[in-house]
């Protein structure tokens, strides 16, 4: 498991046993719709109750699935981002849609970490129950409309339809913004100054004392890899960020 999929495991399953042991715990976290600007913590706190060991058992396997491999993805701090976006996404849409249920569970989370699968490997296949193999966008594309018939009918069955709906919208639109703001830092990268060297192995200077404990690692990791595989070797991203620490005159003006 990766830090923060193992995480979010252990904080639910022992929010989970908080839950049945004190009622008053379940109380305040359940997240009820006509309530929530009186109790604004719920829009989170909701995706740590379950209904039961079931319900427990089925998002924490899903999440267990699926979360790695996209924490791997798009790192610790986004993938919790989206994670909890998710789970918010699927607050509000509830609010919206589903103003007289009561909503618990991480559904949501879990639905918009599934989403994340599906975007960045659609065509990977899924065993359903371990027998029946689903690609991944399939799969997506399936429950999406599901819980829109099932929303749209009056979600029977206790299950919040819309709040999964939500979970894969809220993480929908966070991969397209992240994917544009990711696209934007490369061309602000490849239009950044090069950074001048005297050799192509050759560091340029940087007065490491002027630099902040938080990126001095990095700093120094990138000065590392100039000296052992070349300027060349350095990816946009590492060379605008070094450009943040190198003095101007060590700077190549871009021609124009």
């Amino acid at each position: 498991m990766t830090p923060r999929v193992r995480i979010l495991l252990f904080a639910t399953v022992g929010a989970y046993f908080a839950q049945i042991t004190l009622p008053l715990f379940g109380q305040l976290m359940v997240f009820v719709p006509r309530l929530i600007l009186i109790r604004p913590w719920t829009i989170v706190g909701y995706m740590f109750l379950h209904g039961g060991l079931m319900h427990l058992a089925f998002n924490m396997l899903a999440l267990y699935f699926f979360g790695p491999r996209v924490e791997d993805r798009l790192g610790p701090t986004r993938f919790t981002v989206l994670y909890f976006l998710s789970g918010i996404s699927g607050a509000l849409l509830s609010f919206a849609f589903a103003f007289s249920s009561n909503i618990i569970g991480a559904s949501a989370g879990v639905f918009g970490v599934m989403l994340a699968f599906a975007y960045y490997w659609p065509r990977d296949e899924i065993l359903i129950w371990g027998i029946l193999p689903v690609q991944a966008r399939v799969l997506v594309i399936v429950t999406t409309v599901l819980a829109l018939w099932s929303g749209l009918s009056g979600s029977r069955g206790g299950v919040a339809d819309f709040a999964h709906l939500g979970g894969y919208l809220g993480a929908f639109l966070y991969l397209k913004w992240t994917e544009r703001t990711r696209h934007e830092f490369r061309r602000k990268a490849q239009a950044a100054p090069p950074i001048r060297t005297t050799g192509s192995r050759t560091p340029p200077k940087v007065d490491l004392t002027n630099v902040h404990e938080l990126n001095k690692e990095e700093v120094n990791r990138i000065l590392d890899k100039i000296s052992s595989q070349g300027i060349g070797s350095l990816t946009p991203e590492e060379k605008m960020f070094l450009s943040n620490f190198v003095p101007p005159d060590d700077r190549i003006p871009p021609v124009s």
